[in-house]
């Protein structure tokens, strides 16, 4: 990932007295990490990317961005990993977002956050976001849909010990098309969930319809003080270029071309 080096310098640099700082930004071979997760592309009142993001809210970053770190576009989303992505959106109305993949095997590669940062930093297009997702190792198993203005889509399953496979799949949660780690699979109702997404768009749900049953069950987590719990459902929208983050009592609208620089507070519960 080249064009990241001058701002992974500037960041470091910010940092003069920490060795560790560098190498701490890089996020090659980060320590393993798992979420749960769940994302669907979605056509009707879209297109729209729409996720719900499963993590232990001790450890979220809890900000959103917009930047522009090396000038090729200007990215919108969710910070993760200080200068990561959990999923965003750029200026040519690239939508991205990750899921785990469900698979507990470590091998040699960049903490995904920072390569979704970098799809949407150099991509414009689904089949550029592909090629990309197809060259850059990850450390761990994760699913990525990219979605774009036009409607088209593709979901990626990385992993470390094995090619990347492109899919047309336009829902994933947290398994590679076959459960690989059952426990895993089982703790956190990951083929339930996969299941009900599919048969909501195969019943023409549209994109209102998808986001409230992401607030509902068996799609939003309440499991928070066991470190899984829905901390937002987010809908992306290419053709607008804007984002909405969602709660069962509320929701945040932001975009690239209006951004409200701000912050609110969420009471997390049980819808």
């Amino acid at each position: 990932m080249p064009e990241l080096v001058p701002a992974w310098e500037r960041l470091a640099a910010m940092l003069p007295d920490d060795a560790d700082a560098g190498p701490a930004l890089a996020l090659w071979n980060p320590p393993p990490f798992l979420t749960g997760c769940s994302q669907a592309a979605v056509l009707p009142g879209g297109p729209a990317l729409i996720r719900n993001y499963d993590w232990d809210y001790r450890l979220f970053d809890a900000v959103v961005a917009r930047t522009a770190y090396t000038g090729h576009r200007r990215v919108l989303g969710t910070l993760d990993c200080l200068w990561g992505l959990l999923d965003g959106i750029n200026d040519a109305g690239l939508a991205v977002s990750l899921t785990f993949g469900g698979r507990p095997q470590v091998g040699e590669g960049f903490g995904i956050p920072l390569v979704i940062w970098y799809v949407l930093e150099v991509c414009g297009t689904v089949e550029e976001a592909v090629r990309v997702l197809c060259r850059v190792p990850v450390h761990m198993s994760y699913n990525v849909t990219v979605l774009d203005g036009s409607g088209r889509w593709a979901t990626a399953y990385l992993a470390p010990d094995r090619p990347a496979r492109i899919t047309d799949l336009a829902v994933v949660t947290n398994h590679q098309g076959e459960v690989e780690w059952a426990p895993y699979a089982a703790a956190i109702r990951s083929v339930e969930r996969q299941e009900h997404l599919e048969e909501l768009l195969a019943a023409g749900a549209d994109v209102s319809g998808v986001i409230a049953a992401c607030l509902g069950p068996p799609l939003y987590a309440t499991r928070f003080h066991e470190g899984f719990g829905t901390l937002y459902t987010a809908e992306y929208r290419p053709p607008e270029g804007g984002v909405s983050y969602h709660w069962p009592a509320q929701s945040w609208e932001q975009s690239r071309g209006k951004f409200q620089p701000g912050g609110l507070q969420i009471q997390l519960g049980t819808p």
